[in-house]
């Protein structure tokens, strides 16, 4: 009553390997109770034999079954083989012979068709047919190995192979499985590869000048020369260096021109086109238009030849002359070997340095600070010149600041009074004038911040004021106005002091004699008399002034410092009584004695 029959599956694949492990249904579904033994075991009792004397005798164990595709893994049967091509579009051969090895692969059956290369032959060959299992008939069946055989015509996809030999592994396999090998044939050669293999009869060479020898005795060899091209009569013209080739295979002349970078040309190689260029004409008619017409051998009494080619020699090739003044190695060697010249001295063409005219540099415009306006001179765009950073930074906001006083013979610019700031971080000078009420001058800014000359220097070489000219006295001359200097800022001590190394020691000593007074006042005020006594005594002294006629204050202090020539801020009792007789100033014994004895007071 079973009506089920199908087996279990047994073949597998585990990590891409295969394998075969035991059913574990029986046929038809059924069920199979585990066994508790080894596969070892069960081997061992299967090949075992009865030791009984009654009962059935159990059967061996069937051998282990190996599917196909293990048992015929990598093995290949390998047929040569050849089939005939037709060829319909050349004269010199009808078909063609070509060999091909077929392979067939038994793991499953499939078949591929490959032809060996074979260098310059024209053909598409290697693989013509992949490999696959492929068809024998209509029906649907495929071709076998049991199909194949020696000796035997194979027409896969409407094509017919020739089987003709095999190697030894496949007839060994064929053999084996009870198929009668036929014996080999010899492989079909083709006529036509063994037509071209045959040795060419040499030609009888004639007597004249054949091109086709030329050809082929000098085909790409090439003559080179170096040459330089004067094109300096025209306008704009100047010389281009260029490459002269020779073709030896049929005496054509080609014209380069070797470009560099940035030179101003378009980039054209060719200047001359591959030709034949005539050297000689023919003596023909003026009057007729040779220029439309095609220069033929007719009109052409001699082309040029590499004799005509040498170096140090001038060629005009179509109206340009050309001076040749090197070639290659090559090209040196065949002069040699054909016409015997041994001299190849290259020729000097390199331009002579011009000589660099002197640059004169035009006068100082008076604008601007000279070597601003001398940047118009140097260069087209011209530039700022260049600052020192270091000093810059070094001497940021660092200002030595003076009191000038304007020498002039106009009376009323005697008492004008200016402020000089001297800036040490680009050594530029500024003058200010401070606003005197009712003095009918407007003050403000009187030099811009800019850079100041001395006396007697030239734009060439500008010599410029620095802080070492600025000493008490001293008269400064700026754009024709003369300056002299009358007081400086406490900073400007400072800083001399700190940097006496850097400056004369004159410069330093005057601005010290200048604050020398100053000083003086300083330490009698911080002395021990009392504050009060000195300003009584200042209040009485100026009761006794005020009693007297109208008082000059400034030629009194004129005259005080005209006798003080140390500048120290000191005048002996005679000189000061005469002073004081000069301007009819009284001078009362008892006033003299408290100033005497505040003055001794305050000198301790």
């Amino acid at each position: 009553q079973k009506t089920s029959f199908h087996r279990s599956q047994t073949l597998d694949f585990k990590n891409g390997y295969a394998f075969s492990r035991l059913p574990r249904e029986g046929v038809g579904g059924e069920t199979l109770f585990a066994n508790q033994l080894s596969q070892d075991e069960l081997d061992d009792l299967c090949t075992k034999g009865a030791t009984l004397t009654y009962g059935q005798v159990k059967r061996p164990a069937p051998s282990r079954f190996t599917p196909a595709f293990v048992a015929y893994d990598k093995k290949v049967l390998k047929f040569d083989a050849y089939f005939q091509e037709e060829v319909a579009i050349s004269a010199e051969e009808h078909y063609r012979i070509r060999h091909v090895g077929i392979y067939y692969y038994l793991e499953d059956d499939s078949m591929c068709i490959i032809e060996p290369k074979v260098k310059n032959s024209g053909l598409l060959q290697g693989k013509l047919m992949r490999r696959h299992r492929v068809p024998k008939n209509e029906h649907g069946d495929y071709y076998h190995w049991k199909d194949l055989n020696l000796g035997i015509d194979l027409t896969i996809y409407g094509r017919t192979y020739r089987l003709v030999n095999c190697d030894s592994f496949t007839k060994v396999f064929l053999e084996s499985q009870g198929i009668v090998v036929n014996p080999p044939e010899e492989l079909v050669l083709d006529p036509y590869t063994e037509q071209r293999r045959t040795p060419v009869q040499k030609r009888i060479v004639p007597a004249g000048p054949d091109p086709f020898r030329q050809f082929l005795t000098y085909d790409t060899k090439v003559l080179r020369f170096y040459a330089i091209w004067d094109d300096t009569n025209c306008a704009f013209g100047d010389h281009h260096p260029c490459i002269i080739h020779y073709f030896l295979a049929d005496d054509t002349v080609e014209v380069r021109e070797v470009h560099k970078r940035n030179d101003g040309r378009d980039p054209f190689p060719v200047l001359m086109r591959r030709q034949r260029l005539p050297k000689i004409f023919v003596d023909k008619n003026k009057n007729f238009p040779s220029c439309v017409l095609e220069i033929t051998d007719h009109e052409v009494q001699e082309w040029y030849s590499p004799k005509d080619f040498a170096v140090g020699k001038t060629v005009t090739l179509l109206g340009r002359t050309f001076l040749i003044y090197d070639c290659d190695k090559f090209t040196q060697d065949f002069y040699r070997e054909k016409y015997g010249i041994t001299d190849f001295q290259p020729v000097d063409v390199n331009k002579k340095p011009l000589e660099k005219a002197p640059q004169v540099i035009p006068p100082y415009n008076g604008f601007g600070i000279p070597e601003d306006s001398l940047q118009n001179c140097l260069s087209l765009f011209p530039k700022p010149p260049r600052k020192d950073i270091i000093k810059m930074l070094e001497n940021n906001l660092k200002v030595l600041r003076y009191q000038v006083a304007l020498e002039s013979p106009v009376p009323e610019d005697k008492n004008r009074r200016f402020i000089l700031s001297y800036f040490l971080s680009d050594d530029t000078i500024s003058i200010y004038e401070p606003p005197v009420n009712n003095s009918g001058i407007q003050g403000g800014k009187y030099l811009k911040r800019t850079k100041v000359t001395k006396p007697g220097s030239t734009p060439e070489n500008p010599i410029y004021y620095e802080p070492s000219d600025f000493t008490i006295g001293s008269t400064i001359e700026v754009f024709g106005h003369r300056f002299v200097i009358i007081d400086a800022d406490e900073y400007v001590l400072n800083y001399l002091e700190r940097n006496a190394e850097s400056f004369p020691a004159a410069t330093v000593q005057s601005i010290r004699d200048h604050f020398l007074p100053r000083k003086v006042v300083v330490e009698t005020t911080s002395s021990g008399i009392p504050k009060k006594d000195l300003d009584d005594l200042i209040v009485e002294v100026q009761k006794e002034l005020k009693l007297q006629e109208p008082f000059n204050t400034r030629q009194f202090h004129e005259t005080f410092h005209h006798f003080d020539k140390e500048g120290s801020g000191f005048l002996d009792k005679a000189r000061f009584l005469d002073v004081c007789d000069r301007f009819n100033v009284p001078t009362s014994t008892i006033l003299l004695k408290k100033v005497r004895w505040k003055g001794c007071c305050a000198c301790g």
